[in-house]
C-alpha cells in the first residue's frame, strides 16, 4: 500500500500526536494547581486520556486503510511499540529540554494504561460490530 495513503488514513492520529506533544511541552501557569479543579494525580488521568484517544485513532486509521475490521497481533504490537516510544520520548524530551516540565516515569505508566484500555475497548466494541455484520 502507498505510504501517502497510509498517512492519510492516520491523519487524525498524527494531529492528535502533535496536540499531545504541544501540551506536554508547554509551560503551565503556576496557579493551575491552586484552581481547585485539579487534584493530585490529575496529570496521570490526562496522560491516560491522551493515549487512550491516540490508540483509538490509530486503530480507526488502520481499519480505514484496510477497509474492513481485520488486524492481528502484529498491528497491536506496532501500536504498543509506537505509543511506548512516543510516551517514553515525551518524558525524555521533558527531562532534557524543558526544565519547567518534570519528567515522571509514572506518566509513561499512565500512558500505557491508556493504551491498553484503548486496545481493549476498540477490540471489544468493534469485534462485536464486526460479528453482527457477518451474521
Amino acid at each position: 500500500m502507498n505510504k501517502i495513503k497510509v498517512f492519510s488514513h492516520q491523519r487524525l492520529a498524527l494531529l492528535w500526536t502533535v496536540f499531545i506533544l504541544i501540551l506536554c511541552t508547554m509551560k503551565m501557569p503556576d496557579s493551575i494547581g491552586e484552581s481547585g479543579f485539579f487534584f493530585t494525580g490529575f496529570d496521570k488521568v490526562v496522560h491516560l486520556g491522551f493515549f487512550f484517544v491516540l490508540t483509538i485513532l490509530l486503530f480507526f486509521g488502520e481499519t480505514r486503510s484496510q477497509q474492513r475490521y481485520n488486524f492481528g497481533v502484529s498491528t497491536i504490537f506496532k501500536i504498543l511499540l509506537l505509543t511506548f516510544t512516543l510516551g517514553g520520548g515525551i518524558e525524555l524530551i521533558q527531562l532534557k529540554f524543558f526544565p519547567y516540565r518534570s519528567a515522571e516515569w509514572w506518566d509513561l505508566g499512565a500512558d500505557m494504561i491508556g493504551v491498553f484500555m484503548g486496545i481493549f475497548a476498540y477490540i471489544l466494541l468493534n469485534k462485536s460490530n464486526y460479528n453482527e455484520k457477518e451474521s
